[in-house]
């Protein structure tokens, strides 16, 4: 997970543009986070609304997670006075006010924001549905927009609202020339791609291969026109409607800017709210191109095309289901709510941001059988290293990611690493440790057969054995461990050679550089054995629990957990400080410490392999170290990373501590400087250090599974 130049040049270029436009002058629930999630659902559907320290909704354009500028407008009607309410559009020989934002507020799975326009109040609902235990719903790659105008005057006005997509969401390279139709009938269908598209390839994190859709329902009132920018929007502000015909001059993104456009006449407005629904998003088949056994290669499509013909017919019946879709959210965001808000308010405000990110990185799929009918019994899931390598399955990006999983639904964990399992089994990785990922370029998964991944091996191997019990305990299913035990035994006989005094090498924090000695990874190792002895408890394998035999040779034959319980005796001796009060970043320099998350792993487990007084000795120090904005991630640097935080203060032993990495967590969350939650930052200033969108956010739920 190397931090690309790339990703650090676009975030400070680009991403809190809204930093310097404003500060808030509305009221945010429960915070103001630097960047709001609109349209959050996979890699390639993620529009964000980066506002800085106080960026209206019409202060700025949405943009991909990148920061390039995904075009998205919007404008409103009341009595012929017209006003913007979505992006920064610029029309030429027109008139229009700036509707002035009131409030505005995010929950799991919707954002949403109050603007007023004349006698007329705006609401406009974000929503991108999390919906884990419904595989086809939540492998959609659509969200909603909903527009809901009321009059606060108690007298009736007449309203009228518009909204466009330009063609910018189907590449991230404007020059490239697009083509696009519009479908009518019950519902109105506006669809765009690349005229020359090309498959699982992508052009600054955008695939270059699918469509994009915006879509809504055709009750009385509604109209629709493709053209450019400026004559569309005018067109609106000029008439308050459209005049339902096409351009059919197909043409580069950015010559002239082609827009998809809405408009809805909702005639006198009253007290009684009314609504419009709007439906977009990005899909594509096949999705992932993935590995198979003699290097064979297999192209898996998105689990909602065994059920729906085309990604149209999907969209319709996802437009179609909006009441219910919202029912279902609120449901989600109350559990979730009151689940996160037993630990503290701002506990719950740090993962509600963080839940619609993490999930925008995965996506569900299937493949085909022999007679091209789906198989679903066959489900994957793949998830993108957003923003720092860009691999498929990164092993060590999944772990922090994983209690998002355990909370929601194991199942999807146990997908996720099935097709790590799956490809390891099949020989054709040559490494005796775990791979470090699926593929070097997200969407392709397929593998590293010349054994040249990224090396983390006692990171990956110990993460592998973490997660497989974890969710073996979380679900009851043992299918997973009794499939793949040649390979976990495999990884812990690595680990026993291995990782109690680890070799020069990197860890997951890999932009920290390699370092021997690492106490923090000796512990994950530890826990990694100690997981194999409980699984093989579970297998009913006694004889391997208790008289384990290893490949190298001279070896006395141990029980597993009497392996692990001998490292961390010797693990003591080698990693607390001279002077007792902490445990060290590296073996045997006493002035170095760092954050001791994979602790929690022992915790999560209940492993119980380590003192308690571990525990309670981290919880004093970190307390004596803490910056403004967090504890920083060792002594090599004044960053940190938040998802560590939070896995860091499960491990502690009292409320203080541990409410001191969440507050600081908070504190920097709504800093106004973070991006789209980057997790990467300054404990000093809580400046960004240059992650962004990862879905390693998912590891905020870590305190909600234990």
């Amino acid at each position: 997970m190397t931090a690309k130049i790339f990703s650090v040049l676009v975030l400070l270029a680009t991403a809190f543009l809204g930093s310097t436009l404003g500060a808030v002058t509305w009221t945010a629930t429960p915070f103001n986070p630097a960047s709001v999630p609109l349209a959050v659902r996979s890699p390639y559907l993620s529009a964000w609304l980066a506002q800085g320290s106080g960026t209206a909704l019409n202060g700025a354009w949405p943009t991909f997670w990148t920061g390039s500028i995904l075009g998205w407008a919007g404008f409103i009607k009341v009595d012929g006075v017209s006003f913007s309410f979505l992006g920064v559009p610029s029309v030429p020989g027109t008139t229009f006010n700036k509707a002035t934002q009131k409030s505005a507020s995010f929950t799991s799975t919707q954002s949403k924001f109050v603007l007023s326009a004349g006698a007329i109040d705006l609401t406009v609902t974000f929503l991108s549905p999390v919906e884990p235990h419904d595989l086809s719903k939540q492998s959609m790659p659509f969200s909603y927009m909903s527009l809901s105008a009321v009059s606060t005057d108690g007298r009736t006005h007449t309203v009228q609202l518009y909204s466009d997509i330009s063609a910018e969401w189907v590449s991230g390279d404007n020059s490239l020339g697009a083509t696009w139709s519009t479908a009518t009938g019950n519902t109105f269908v506006h669809q765009v791609q690349l005229a020359n598209q090309v498959v699982y390839s992508e052009r600054n994190d955008h695939i270059q291969q699918g469509s994009a859709y915006y879509a809504t329902s055709n009750v009385a009132g509604t109209t629709f026109q493709t053209g450019a920018d400026v004559t569309v929007r005018a067109q609106f502000l000029n008439n308050g409607r459209l005049p339902n015909t096409q351009d059919t001059n197909f043409r580069a993104i950015q010559d002239n800017w082609p827009v998809f456009a809405f408009a809805h006449d909702l005639g006198s407005v009253g007290s009684t709210a009314q609504s419009r629904v709007i439906a977009l998003g990005h899909a594509r088949d096949p999705a992932v191109q993935y590995i198979i056994a003699n290097n064979g290669r297999q192209d898996r499509s998105l689990f909602f095309f065994s059920q729906f013909a085309t990604a149209r017919d999907a969209l319709l019946s996802f437009l179609g289901d909006f009441n219910d879709a919202l029912t279902r959210a609120n449901a989600f965001d109350a559990q979730f709510n009151s689940d996160a808000s037993k630990i503290s308010s701002d506990y719950a405000s740090i993962v509600a941001l963080s839940i619609r990110q993490a999930f925008g990185a995965t996506e569900i799929t299937i493949s085909k059988r022999a007679d091209g009918s789906f198989n679903t019994d066959d489900a994957l899931v793949f998830m993108k290293e957003i923003s720092s390598d860009g691999n498929t399955n990164t092993v060590d990006v999944i772990f922090p990611a994983w209690p998002i999983l355990l909370y929601t639904n194991p199942v999807l964990g146990k997908f996720l690493l099935a097709g790590l399992f799956e490809y390891q089994a099949s020989g054709q990785y040559p490494n005796r440790w775990s791979v470090h990922d699926l593929g070097a370029h997200y969407p392709m998964a397929i593998g590293h057969n010349d054994g040249r991944d990224e090396a983390m091996p006692v990171e990956e191997s110990g993460n592998m054995l973490i997660m497989t019990l974890s969710y073996t305990q979380k679900t009851g299913d043992t299918s997973l461990i009794s499939t793949y035990t040649s390979l976990l035994d495999q990884w812990t006989q690595f680990l026993i050679s291995d990782s109690l005094i680890p070799a020069n090498q990197i860890s997951t924090d890999d932009f920290a550089g390699p370092l021997a000695n690492q106490t923090n990874l000796a512990i994950k190792g530890i826990v990694g054995i100690g997981a194999m002895a409980e699984i093989s408890r579970l297998l009913g394998d006694t004889t391997k629990a208790s008289n384990y035999s290893f490949k190298e040779p001279n070896r006395l034959k141990f029980g597993l957990k009497a392996i692990a319980t001998s490292f961390v005796q010797q693990w003591q001796n080698l990693a607390i400080s001279s002077d007792r009060r902490h445990l060290t970043l590296a073996y045997g320099d006493s002035a170095s410490w760092g954050l001791s998350y994979n602790l929690f792993a022992d915790k999560l487990l209940k492993l119980n392999l380590f003192p308690t007084s571990i525990f309670q000795m981290q919880t004093a120090w970190y307390k004596t170290v803490a910056q403004p904005f967090g504890v920083p991630l060792d002594t090599r640097h004044t960053y940190t990373k938040s998802d560590w935080e939070i896995w860091t203060a499960g491990i502690m032993t009292d409320q203080a501590a541990r409410d001191l990495f969440i507050s600081s967590v908070r504190k920097w969350a709504s800093d106004g400087l973070s991006s789209a939650i980057g997790d990467w930052y300054e404990t000093t200033n809580g400046n960004p250090e240059g992650f962004r969108a990862r879905p390693v956010v998912g590891g905020h739920l870590a305190l909600l599974v234990l």
